[in-house]
């Protein structure tokens, strides 16, 4: 199977296995869990699920929800109250610990509103994104306000990260956030403490989140190219 052969069917399997009527449920962004998001469109359209409210992290994903009419509210709605049964989203990299990295698209701080609001927390990513150390090959992001750029990169520098400004493609200047913050990549030399940076990032001031997951613990659905799915909890 080709890799999104495989983001297909690792979506598929989670939503199946793990999605039930009557669910509040956060849905997640990227490449990966889009195909999740169809699926729970599908099962809906098919009256295979019914009742459920449903929580998007980004734009894209409540345009998917609004093509497959699935029902959009907030964290913030009375019908949600502030926590969710169950988020679904991909990731960019996931360690042995099942500790992982977000934020690849650009949509980490209502990712992790969404996944710690979460009674269960399931990642659905392909085998290429697990990894023995987070944050030494794909970058992890931390999403800061326009005013801190400089500061917040010296103190990361001083924690040992490289740091680079995202970049916006086909448009000049920096990628702009959908709160209006800007994006700072870091990655590390060496393999380094995440559960203590993920603390140590918030205590900047400037830093609005960080990529860092290591205060829940995921179930993981692994897609691999062969065509099977293994679950990791």
């Amino acid at each position: 199977m080709n890799q999104n052969e495989v983001k297909a069917l690792v979506g598929r399997n989670a939503v199946e296995t793990l999605v039930k009527s009557g669910m509040k449920l956060g849905l997640g962004t990227g490449s990966t869990a889009l195909p999740a998001v169809r699926h729970v469109g599908l099962l809906l359209r098919e009256g295979k699920l019914t009742n459920i409210k449903a929580v998007s992290t980004s734009f894209q994903t409540s345009m998917e929800c609004e093509k497959w009419g699935i029902p959009l509210y907030t964290l913030n709605s009375g019908e949600i109250g502030g926590c969710l049964d169950l988020t679904i989203d991909g990731a960019d990299e996931v360690d042995k610990r099942l500790w992982c990295t977000k934020g690849g698209g650009g949509a980490l701080l209502v990712e992790k509103i969404t996944a710690y609001a979460s009674a269960s927390f399931c990642v659905v990513i392909d085998e290429s994104k697990l990894v023995e150390n987070l944050g030494l090959t794909f970058p992890v992001p931390l999403e800061v306000v326009p005013e801190a750029r400089r500061t917040v990169t010296l103190a990361l520098e001083k924690l040992g990260a490289s740091v680079t400004l995202r970049e916006a493609l086909r448009k000049a200047g920096p990628v702009i956030t959908e709160h209006g913050n800007i994006l700072l990549d870091i990655t590390f030399g060496g393999p380094v403490n995440c559960e203590e940076l993920e603390c140590e990032c918030k205590r900047i001031p400037g830093v609005v989140e960080n990529g860092f997951f290591t205060r829940v613990r995921p179930v993981v659905f692994v897609g691999r190219s062969g065509g099977t799915v293994d679950i990791k909890q």
